[in-house]
């Protein structure tokens, strides 16, 4: 569960621009590398895995609070670019929904987007070195596990990056105020930094989520073994 669920006006306009910025840079060199016949071929797909990804993302498994991006599924059935882009659309919709802001699509597009890709190129890999009846499957879970943890150290980053602004902006304005009270600057500091502990909230996440990560790469292992029997050319396709 790497999508970063916080709503509008809480993050620093800096880092949500960031966060568009990359995502139109991936978006426009996703689109320049789909050919046509091949998005003419996948679109039923791309609609499928959207509305798949959409529907996991509203479910929430309620002892850990965690839901399934399934993004990793993605990958491996469209392929990067068209993986991306369908991650693109399914932020924007679960958005419309208050699932996370919409200033915040640009940065959850770009995590779960990354996520997607990475899970095609770990998948890829793992299907090369995985000799056996199994393969499928445990290279499915396995790539869904590294990009999983992958795309939530790039959302801690994101994290890391505002807290950091945050002390920074604070000591910058204590700075400009010539007759200010150096205790109160201190207390301030030392709210920000209890409230936007990186460290907590990093353990918080890998704990809750570790839960997940292994509920998520059987789902995915198992979907991917289903796909596999009933008609390989969806995956190899995209891997190949």
């Amino acid at each position: 569960m790497s999508h970063i669920h916080i709503p509008d006006g809480i993050l620093p306009i800096w880092i949500l621009i960031l966060g568009w910025i990359l995502t139109c840079l991936f978006l426009y060199i996703s689109i320049k590398k789909i050919r046509k016949h091949e998005t003419a071929q996948k679109l039923p797909y791309i609609g499928m895995v959207s509305a798949l990804m959409i529907i996991a993302m509203m479910i929430e498994i309620v002892p850990i609070a965690y839901h399934f991006n399934f993004s990793v599924l993605a990958g491996i059935i469209l392929g990067p670019s068209l993986a991306f882009i369908s991650v693109f659309i399914v932020d924007i919709i679960i958005a419309l929904f208050g699932h996370g802001g919409i200033t915040v699509v640009g940065l959850n597009s770009l995590v779960l987007g990354l996520e997607a890709m990475a899970g095609f190129y770990c998948f890829r890999f793992f299907i090369s070195i995985i000799k056996n009846q199994n393969s499928q499957f445990y290279s499915a879970c396995s790539a869904t596990i590294c990009s999983l943890i992958l795309s939530t150290l790039l959302m801690i980053g994101f994290i890391s990056l505002v807290k950091v602004s945050a002390i920074y902006n604070l000591n910058h304005a204590a700075v400009k105020i010539v007759k200010t009270d150096k205790s109160t600057i201190q207390h301030s500091e030392k709210s920000l930094a209890h409230e936007i502990n990186v460290h907590r909230f990093t353990k918080t996440i890998i704990l809750m989520s570790s839960i997940g990560w292994v509920l998520e790469s059987l789902m995915t292992g198992l979907i991917i073994k289903y796909l596999y029997r009933i008609n390989p050319g969806i995956i190899w396709r995209s891997v190949n």
